[in-house]
């Protein structure tokens, strides 16, 4: 069979290509060097028969909220969202916890004195998720539709995490709560531009929730192989591409990989000028991640914390600050900000009764070889006592691992690239069309493209967009 288009790799963004270019009724194939399909999107029994543990991607704020798999009728192919209680929380001592609700009032009310300050940030973003979400998650330089609540967001999101919560709020309960969500950048908090992350998660939580897909991330991917299939396209798993010339001749070709391999597809086919460009692009530090298997809920020692999908753990805002700068100096923090899911509270598919999962991850340096195990489960003692005393089994995963697992988590960054101001707007290189290569009919559309790292499938459905506009539309 002859194909329009090939889509390397079957991450989230590679499946929301193709899907796209299907939906186009255009012929697709993508080709998977792993021997299932879903990149970032997997789920594996990583410690005991029967214990369900996703291996990168776990809880899903972008994707039950991204414009893109929003209109994709997924939950007709097996997909269904486990919505938590409550989205987040963060503890900061003994039984004092901040707590995201998924209600803006809620959440604010129990702010007590930073609440309307709260309400005044996060209710633009909040009522207005569904315009503001499209001009977010598009190319970063875009004649935007609502020019206006672009500026609302954009003006703050451009400051640092760090100097936006200290600016905006008074207590430790409200700067924590703000500090958690922007550590998700993977960016040390006074970097100008991690209050974007901040705003935009944060708000999610309360726009559209920060659920886990019932049975594991793997359930996505299937409900996207599902639908893919259903529209004609067609995948193959166990086929490693090593080189473009390997392909065969299609009028378009989609890669889901970062700069690192694409440099390695394309060999000397790429413009000299180009290939010093890409070789530039910066990765972000790694992480170190335990899945355990543990024989009760954690007992945290906060009541809310027991009724919260995640978890942020790491103090204060300074606490956190500092935590999140040392793996840009070349170190791990001797108390690391973690960030830690319990999906087995929510979803009873992922352990056999009486049994439950959990996992958390800290940011370390990129390719980093120290294990971290010791002080992560160090922090979650602090906050839950008695915490080790119910570990049945655990599973590492180091920077290495990642990579191993997925050659897109270079060195472990899991966000395919260092989420730096610059890289946020010039990502992969500078330019006006950044999906596109020097060579004709190859594209990128992996999360080192436009918007960057989270599972929403946007850099898929804008690079195929693009593909339809360029060479597939003809």
């Amino acid at each position: 069979m002859r194909y329009d288009a090939v889509v390397i790799g079957s991450g989230p963004n590679g499946l929301a290509a193709a899907i796209t270019l299907a939906l186009a009724g255009r012929s697709v194939l993508v080709l998977e060097g792993a021997g299932t399909p879903g990149g970032g999107l997997r789920s594996e029994e990583l410690t005991l028969p029967g214990c369900v543990h996703d291996v990168c991607a776990s809880v899903h704020p972008f994707a039950v909220g991204s414009p893109f798999f929003r209109s994709l009728p997924l939950e007709e192919h097996g997909l269904e969202w486990v919505h938590p209680e409550i989205p987040f929380a963060h503890p900061l001592e003994a039984e004092r916890i901040a707590v995201a609700y998924r209600s803006l009032d809620e959440t604010a009310e129990r702010l007590g004195a930073d609440g309307r300050a709260y309400r005044r940030l996060l209710a633009p973003i909040v009522q207005g998720w569904e315009p503001l979400s499209r001009e977010v998650l598009g190319p970063v330089l875009h004649l935007p539709s609502h020019p206006l609540r672009l500026a609302r967001f954009g003006i703050p999101a451009l400051c640092s995490a760090a100097a936006l919560a200290r600016r905006r709020f008074r207590t430790a309960e409200a700067r924590a709560l703000f500090a958690g969500a922007g550590s998700h950048s993977i960016l040390p908090l006074d970097r100008p531009g991690s209050a974007a992350f901040a705003l935009l998660l944060a708000g999610s939580a309360h726009a559209c929730g920060w659920p886990f897909a019932r049975g594991g991330s793997r359930a996505l991917a299937s409900a996207l192989v599902s639908l893919l299939r259903s529209l004609g396209g067609e995948i193959r798993t166990g086929v490693y591409v090593r080189s473009l010339d390997e392909l065969p001749s299609v009028r378009a070709v989609l890669c889901d990989v970062t700069p690192r391999q694409f440099l390695a597809l394309a060999g000397d086919r790429l413009p000299e000028r180009y290939r010093r460009r890409l070789a530039r692009f910066r990765y972000g530090p790694g992480a170190f991640k335990l899945d355990w298997t543990l024989r009760g809920p954690i007992p945290w020692l906060a009541e809310e914390a027991r009724r919260a999908g995640t978890l942020h753990i790491g103090g204060t805002l300074d606490d956190v600050a500092a935590a999140e700068a040392a793996p840009w100096e070349g170190r791990i923090a001797d108390r690391p900000f973690l960030i830690l899911a319990q999906p087995s509270v929510f979803d009873p598919t992922r352990a056999p009764a009486g049994l439950h999962t959990a996992w958390a991850y800290c940011h370390v340096p990129n390719g980093s070889t120290e294990d971290a195990t010791e002080r992560i489960e160090a922090q979650v003692e602090r906050f839950a006592p008695g915490f080790r005393d119910l570990i049945v089994a655990r599973h590492r995963l180091a920077p290495a691992d990642f990579e191993r697992h997925n050659p897109n988590l270079v060195g472990g960054d899991l966000a395919a690239g260092a989420m730096t101001l610059d890289q946020l707007v010039f990502r992969p290189v500078p330019s006006l069309h950044p999906y596109d290569t020097p060579l004709p009919g190859v594209f990128l559309c992996s999360a080192s493209t436009p918007p960057g790292g989270g599972v929403h499938g946007m850099c898929g459905y804008r690079a195929a967009r693009r593909a339809l506009e360029t060479v597939l539309g003809r």
